[in-house]
């Protein structure tokens, strides 16, 4: 009993891994054909340090409980591609200020937890930035105005929607 909880286990383990991968991502064309497309001309697809984000890396926590509601409210995004609500390229621009700002509001509600697993106070090199941009991530500043990564960050890997 025991050998088969396990194999499950690796299975469902192996399944998370693959839905959280690039190729996953863009097998459906409306990730393929926008989305990503916009992705691949950011700094976070290619930069001078060679280091890249994936989908995942933006979209999925990393603690399993939080990945799980994320893997559930991604249900949402299969719903809509079977029923084909987004799978033009207008289509997906008319709803783009929607889709945006569902992720925005995530990253809002978990203080942009995801931006911070690569980009943490400790991490950031703040006595490298500019003295304006320093002072604009400083965290005392950040914490009084009540503001995470997000707020000022927003269309950083994706086009911003026409309406903003």
């Amino acid at each position: 009993m025991l050998a088969v909880g396990a194999l499950l286990w690796n299975g469902f383990e192996q399944v998370l891994a693959y839905t959280n991968s690039e190729a996953f991502c863009i097998s459906c064309h409306e990730m393929r054909d926008n989305v990503y497309q916009e992705f691949k001309q950011s700094q976070h697809f290619s930069n001078i340090s060679g280091v890249a984000a994936t989908c995942s890396d933006c979209h999925v926590p990393k603690a399993f409980l939080p990945k799980m509601v994320r893997k559930i409210r991604a249900s949402n995004d299969i719903y809509h591609t079977l029923l084909g609500t987004v799978d033009t390229t207008e289509k997906f621009n008319a709803r783009r200020k929607l889709l945006a700002e569902r992720v925005w509001a995530m990253m809002k509600e978990t203080d942009s937890r995801e931006c911070r697993s690569c980009h943490s106070q400790q991490r950031m090199a703040l006595d490298l930035q500019d003295k304006r941009t320093r002072k604009k991530h400083s965290p005392e500043r950040m914490i009084k105005r009540g503001e995470t990564c997000i707020d000022c960050h927003k269309g950083l890997a994706h086009e911003l929607p026409d309406e903003l």
